[in-house]
């Protein structure tokens, strides 16, 4: 993901003016969803060619009508009344979009910023490899608080972050919109990660150093792509994801169901 306001998926992959990105099962190959794209722009960074689409249209097949329909309100009426959640920007349909977009389960980090005069924490989902060109993207929306900051000191710890810390993830979106104060006022300990020093957390099951190389904004986010320079694995365990709720509700049907935490 690239941007949510409009909606805009970045690949390395050329794909043509007008192409379909298909959602399959992958025990079954079954096709759960299908999003349309149109062409809009590329970005070449270090002589490699990233293409951006945006997202016209869209369609699942996790839910029959008319609790397809019925999710659909819910969702839409959700996003409305959290006014301050990213996707309260979206268009109706385009929050449909973009939940087929996860039918992909997200994982999500926490991102430490460390500056002299700035340190935040922050979790992202809105990350992923493209994997053709070497170089791993984050999209975060320029209203961040540390947004300037990475855009100049041009690196970030990334801590991938076990199911079961869910509820302490979540208190720290608070930190979009106002940095943190002291790194020893976070409810877990932190060390610092492998060659840039940023305190990262210390149960996490992974953190990754990331190198920005190039950022850009686009629409309601700034676009980075940077490549990893560590990547330092702690521990097994489940990593915390995001999907849609009409995927579970596909899952619970045909199994195996996600863990909810």
């Amino acid at each position: 993901m690239a941007a949510l306001k409009p909606l805009v998926i970045a690949t390395s992959v050329e794909a043509g003016q007008h192409p379909e990105l298909e959602y399959r099962d992958r025990a079954t190959g079954v096709l759960l969803g299908v999003l349309q794209l149109t062409r809009m722009a590329s970005l070449v960074v270090e002589e490699r060619s990233i293409a951006l689409y945006h997202v016209t249209a869209g369609e699942h097949c996790c839910l029959r009508w008319p609790r397809r329909s019925w999710n659909r309100w819910l969702q839409n009426r959700s996003m409305r009344k959290a006014s301050s959640s990213q996707y309260a920007l979206m268009e109706p349909a385009a929050v449909q979009q973009l939940m087929i977009a996860y039918l992909c389960p997200r994982p999500v980090v926490l991102v430490s910023v460390g500056a002299p005069a700035h340190q935040n924490i922050f979790p992202m989902d809105l990350i992923g490899p493209l994997e053709r060109s070497g170089f791993f993207s984050l999209a975060l929306r320029s209203t961040n608080v540390s947004q300037s900051v990475m855009r100049e000191a041009r690196h970030v710890a990334l801590s991938g972050m076990p199911a079961q810390m869910k509820p302490i993830v979540y208190r720290l979106s608070e930190h979009h919109k106002h940095p943190l104060t002291d790194w020893s006022a976070l409810p877990f300990p932190v060390r610092p990660s492998q060659q840039f020093g940023i305190p990262a957390v210390a149960a996490a099951l992974r953190v990754q150093e990331l190198s920005i190389l190039h950022s850009e904004e686009i629409g309601s986010h700034t676009f980075f792509l940077g490549r990893f320079v560590s990547d330092e694995k702690y521990a097994d365990g489940a990593q915390l994801h995001h999907t849609a709720g009409f995927h579970q509700a596909y899952r619970l049907r045909y199994g195996p169901p996600f863990v909810m935490v």
